[in-house]
């Protein structure tokens, strides 16, 4: 093996190797060997090639680092500890532990330094290119001559396992095609996963692979030697057209006299005899733990501290570009806070009864296109559905090779590279990033969905053709599961307005919304638009539900919907009253808004004292006896559908005005 630079570097990097191990062993649960085999990149990055300021670790020009293989976590908790940010070696003791900063896998917002949460394999590797294109986007829009304020560059180390994942194969050809020169990925070549060697499953040429991505591809055959680590680095930040992987041969638990290169080293802890052994191997004291040299505490706060100084040349810089561009600066500033610019919420269209239906999908796209020029930084696109997804900013470029300043997206058709793509956009303040595709797509998207709900950040993700409405593509195209799986993940703000005005005003929750994903979910069919003179504005889908038509006196029911199926029980509230029947109409566009109000203003749209109720939606009816009532019924589908207009399905699974007033009296 090589030697590092220095003998007090090497004492360095056996530190962070015994520290993760330490961590796994006193915690009796985690995956000691991978940090122990990276401990040299880990070292390479955080002293000699990063810039991050442990201070304030939301510089905004730092570097980003993404640990995509997750479950080496314990890499990245030691050097955040030892470069001086917020962690403390009791933090480390604590590894996996209840209300620990340091989780299982590393956690967006749980301890500082972490860019975005990992441990599904792929993941990270998908987010950086997010991180990618949202750099690339920022300078293009903010970088003048002479005031380059953002130039980071996004650091990643992934995996035999994130190779083998298909997002991951999804986000690098993206990356490869828009040729995101600013991504540097260090591929830990180790050869071993949880059931044994990588070759009882994994034989490809994975740098000949990232070559037809067009990557930029080098190897390095040897994980300990810093110097042609440092060198492969600085080669790749040298290539401005093509992202970077940099293949390192490592060896898993190295160090580890009976486990290294096996996958005992990977997910268990090594044992206290082992561990022992690796303390000795290192020339460290073998009845000690958690041991930092004082040499070594010193030689990485050093490293950290020389951030605060360039953060403060980047500050002097940017109040220099302030005075000079105040406009672009106030546009910055007024994004990166979390807000949006005064006024915008006058230019959402407001739709006419009378006009010709609308399907909500292309209300959607009618508001995006009025709101663009407001709204700067809203940008995105969809997995190859943008013509039926209606989600182009017809003013504006796609970004491309040539124009990072576009704020539309080819994403092609990768729907589950596209999420985790968004959630590293939206993970960089001052971008609002929106993908779309069909509404049964979303399952391709599941896992970044949920990050994002963990991480409780909002990307905007929009669903068209959301019910067995679509038609003639039959079963494998018409949702029906789909709404009651997105609505069950936690954090999730999931939205199915009743028509155009609903859809305009689901944009406005969407874009003010801060702690968690908004879902969009539309219509393919064209839909009646509302009257908005007649009945309740649609200003209170804010509310999450509302009475949009009420009875005349005490109601002897409440009928209630959500999307395209809305207007059905306002007409069947009609043919109600004509059979001495008071119905209420609830239009009912998200669940989850709804939970949030009151409980005053949930019993005034639900009064307890009013039990029959009926639901209508064009999906499963899990989930919905909880505003039913055990008195109550409820019209959805929980069979697949068929394959024919779009009208005619619908009216087969009895989505009509007469099938809603059959069974509002059967409940009377």
């Amino acid at each position: 093996m090589s030697i590092p630079i220095n003998k007090l570097e090497q004492t360095a990097i056996n530190t962070v190797r015994i520290l993760a191990a330490d961590a796994v062993q006193k915690a009796n649960s985690g995956h000691p060997g991978t940090p122990m085999a990276l401990a040299p990149i880990g070292h390479a990055l955080w002293t000699a090639i990063m810039q991050y300021n442990p201070k304030n670790p939301k510089w905004a020009n730092r570097d980003r680092f993404i640990l995509s293989n997750g479950h080496a976590c314990m890499l990245q908790y030691s050097f955040l500890h030892l470069t001086g940010y917020d962690v403390s070696l009791d933090d480390l003791k604590d590894f996996r532990q209840l209300h620990s900063k340091a989780a299982g896998h590393p956690e967006y917002g749980l301890m500082p330094g972490i860019e975005v949460t990992t441990g599904p394999l792929g993941q990270g590797f998908a987010n950086g290119v997010g991180f990618a294109i949202a750099q690339k986007h920022m300078a293009a829009r903010y970088n003048k001559p002479d005031f380059y304020l953002f130039d980071y560059t996004i650091y990643a180390i992934c995996s035999d396992g994130d190779m083998m994942e298909g997002v991951t194969a999804e986000a690098a050809s993206l990356a490869g095609h828009l040729q995101l020169g600013n991504m540097i990925y260090l591929y830990d070549d180790n050869h071993i996963s949880i059931e044994g060697d990588t070759d009882i499953s994994f034989t490809e040429d994975v740098a000949k692979r990232f070559e037809s991505y067009n990557w930029h591809v080098q190897n390095v055959d040897d994980g300990n030697d810093i110097n042609a680590i440092l060198k492969a680095i600085k080669n790749a930040k040298a290539e401005k057209n093509k992202p970077s992987l940099i293949k390192v041969r490592t060896h898993i638990g190295y160090g580890s006299p009976n486990k290294v290169d096996t996958a005992a080293a990977h997910g268990s802890p090594l044992g206290e005899e082992e561990l022992k052994l690796v303390k000795k191997f290192f020339g460290f004291d073998p009845e000690k733990s958690f041991v930092v040299p004082d040499e070594v505490a010193k030689l990485y706060t050093e490293a950290g501290r020389k951030g605060s100084v360039k953060e403060e040349k980047w500050n002097s810089l940017y109040n220099t570009y302030k005075e000079k561009y105040p406009e672009l600066a106030s546009e910055y500033e007024l994004a990166t806070n979390g807000n949006l610019p005064e006024g915008w919420k006058d230019n959402l269209p407001i739709f006419k009864a009378g006009d010709e239906k609308m399907a909500t999908r292309k209300a959607s796209g009618k508001v995006l296109n009025a709101i663009a020029d407001y709204l700067p930084n809203l940008m995105g696109g969809s997995a190859d559905l943008s013509p039926s997804t209606d989600t182009e900013l017809t003013k504006y470029d796609y970004f491309s090779p040539n124009r990072h300043d576009g704020r539309n997206f080819h994403f092609g058709v990768r729907e589950h590279a596209m999420g985790a793509v968004l959630n590293g956009m939206a993970l960089t303040k001052g971008i609002t990033s929106y993908g779309a595709t069909f509404l049964i797509f979303s399952e391709y998207m599941r896992q970044p969905i949920r990050l994002a709900a963990i991480m409780k950040i909002r990307p905007i993700f929009i669903y068209t053709h959301d019910s067995i409405a679509l038609g003639e593509d039959g079963t494998t195209h018409q949702p029906v599961e789909q709404l009651i799986c997105l609505r069950a993940i936690p954090n999730v703000t999931l939205i199915r307005p009743a028509d155009a005005n609903e859809t305009a005003q689901a944009w406005r929750v969407a874009l003010e919304h801060s702690d968690g994903p908004v879902i969009l979910v539309l219509t393919r069919q064209g839909i009646t638009i509302i009257d908005q003179e007649k009945y309740t504005k649609a200003t209170e889908v804010e509310r999450g539900a509302y009475i949009l038509s009420d009875a005349e006196g005490v109601p002897d029911l409440i009928l209630m919907a959500t999307g395209s199926e809305v207007h059905l029980i306002l007409e069947a509230q009609v043919k109600l009253k004509e059979k001495d029947i008071e119905a209420r109409v609830v239009s009912m566009p998200s669940w989850s808004l709804f939970d949030k109000q009151s409980d005053a203003y949930k019993e005034k749209i639900l009064p307890k004292s009013i039990r029959k109720r009926l639901s209508v939606e064009a999906g499963s009816t899990i989930g919905w006896l909880k505003y039913v009532t055990d008195q109550g019924d409820s019209i959805g589908i929980n069979t697949f559908g068929e394959s024919a207009p779009g009208d005619e399905v619908m009216a087969e699974y009895g989505f009509t005005v007469e099938n809603i007033v059959k069974r509002a009296k059967a409940m009377l």
